[in-house]
């Protein structure tokens, strides 16, 4: 299994390669040359198998003979070992075919869990191995911060540098990540945006003295296995349903698009996916794209599912290359007027092939909060800002007669406040969690200035 960047000069590397590299040297995202696939025999095969087992047949397909399947397997028992719901994620009915699968059992009480939760064993497993050791650095607009943590806390290969954007997650988000006190998690809050973080990540990266001397690497959805580690749940769940012999829709809240592109991977696998259904908030890029076929760049809007306060959907490339037939060039003419312009269009015939797929969909925070109550009086179902934009979603997209999953992104504790504005109900965090409210925190205050986060990792890492 070989896997080529969307810029088309970086070289070719196997999946350990691309796990440790993040990004790739040319700028680019990495993906498979050639897509894995099953037949509907070989997903049939995959019915009733425990999510670690599913994980560990799902991955197997994206390291070709890199990772035997004994040590695959230690892996993905060992990730999901810490999850506290037996199901790992749960399939709950809301309506006739609405159904939402509970993506928030992990020590950190979101989706990202799933990824960087095998991750860090991936990490550990490849690092120990080589006898290296590498410097994480990774921006976080809420929740990818804390699973990146959660998983390679303690490990003493790995020194993680996690960005956040100061004043722009929620309480519980934050102290997730700064009540970690262990000597290799360093959390910096930036004076900006999350894709401000993103861009200093991004710009680190490319910064290929700078790459070379602390040997980065990422945990962000840039990082290849992170897609590959999500695909896995879009199987369990259609697998729940009946595929292959039952169609299925999803419908996924997100911002930078490397949730609902876990589910076009599922597709090109095999997974009879008809519709992939994609949720925002006011920070609509992705709806407006879409709807126009134009990719531009607007303010960032705080809003009150803050995981989505993004207006670079960086994942979105690995798709552009797909749709665009692996044009590398194009891609590089596409993403340099994107730099330069904050924006950049696709012609109608591209555009009619991505509404093949894809369709969008935009809430406003009074929209959503109106969601939130709807769904808690009508099925008594409790859900978080964000989760609720894909059930919005689903209503507006769904088919009669053909199931539609909505990923439940987060546990609706960590966005108390707008769960019980909306409700009236106050929901506490789980046990396991309750000690973050308390707990110590340490981060330090840091300027949007690259050269100053360069700086300060030069001095730590």
């Amino acid at each position: 299994m070989q896997y080529i960047s969307t810029r088309g000069a970086a070289p070719k590397l196997g999946f350990s390669d691309v796990t440790l590299t993040g990004l790739a040297t040319d700028g680019g995202l990495y993906l498979p040359e050639r897509w894995p696939t099953l037949d509907n025999e070989q997903i049939r095969r995959l019915r009733g198998l425990s999510y670690a087992d599913l994980a560990t047949e799902i991955l197997g397909a994206f390291c070709g003979n890199e990772i035997p399947r004994s040590t695959l397997a230690d892996l993905t028992s060992r990730a999901y070992a810490k999850f506290d719901h037996q199901a790992i994620a749960p399939l709950k009915q809301l309506d006739t075919s609405l159904f939402i699968m509970e993506l928030f059992h992990g020590p950190t009480l979101a989706f990202k869990d799933f990824a960087l939760q095998f991750l860090g064993q991936l990490f550990n497993h490849l690092l120990s191995n080589r006898n290296e050791s590498c410097t994480i650095i990774g921006a976080t607009s809420g929740d990818t911060g804390s699973a990146a943590i959660e998983a390679v806390r303690g490990l003493p290969s790995v020194q993680l540098f996690m960005l956040h954007p100061e004043g722009k997650v929620s309480d519980v988000q934050r102290r997730q990540m700064t009540t970690v006190l262990d000597q290799n998690i360093h959390n910096l809050a930036v004076n900006g945006t999350f894709d401000d973080c993103q861009n200093m990540v991004k710009a680190m990266f490319n910064d290929a003295p700078f790459r070379a001397r602390h040997n980065l690497s990422a945990v962000n959805s840039i990082n290849w296995s992170r897609i590959a580690a999500q695909v896995v749940y879009y199987f369990r769940a259609a697998l729940e349903l009946g595929a292959p012999d039952q169609t299925v829709n999803f419908s996924v809240p997100t911002g930078n698009f490397g949730n609902v592109l876990a589910g076009y991977v599922a597709r090109k696998m095999g997974l009879p996916i008809d519709k992939l259904i994609i949720g925002t908030n006011s920070n609509d890029i992705l709806t407006r794209f879409f709807e126009s076929g134009r990719m531009e760049q607007k303010g960032v809007n705080p809003t009150l599912s803050p995981s989505m306060d993004i207006q670079i959907s960086s994942n979105f490339e690995r798709y552009l290359f797909e749709l665009l037939d692996h044009d590398a060039e194009k891609i590089n003419t596409l993403m340099q007027e994107f730099s330069r312009n904050g924006q950049f269009s696709i012609d109608d015939a591209a555009l009619h092939r991505a509404r093949q797929l894809f369709s969008a969909h935009r809430l406003s925070d009074m929209e959503t909060q109106d969601e939130i109550r709807r769904v808690y009086r009508q099925t008594g179902e409790i859900l978080d800002p964000h989760s609720v934009i894909g059930v919005a979603a689903a209503r507006i997209y769904g088919e009669a007669g053909t199931p539609t999953v909505v990923l439940g992104t987060a546990h609706p504790a960590k966005f108390a406040g707008a769960v019980e504005q909306a409700t009236g109900v106050h929901v506490d965090l789980p046990p396991a969690a309750a000690h973050i409210m308390q707990g110590e925190e340490r981060v330090t205050r840091i300027p949007d200035d690259l050269q100053a986060i360069q700086t300060l990792i030069d001095r730590t890492g």
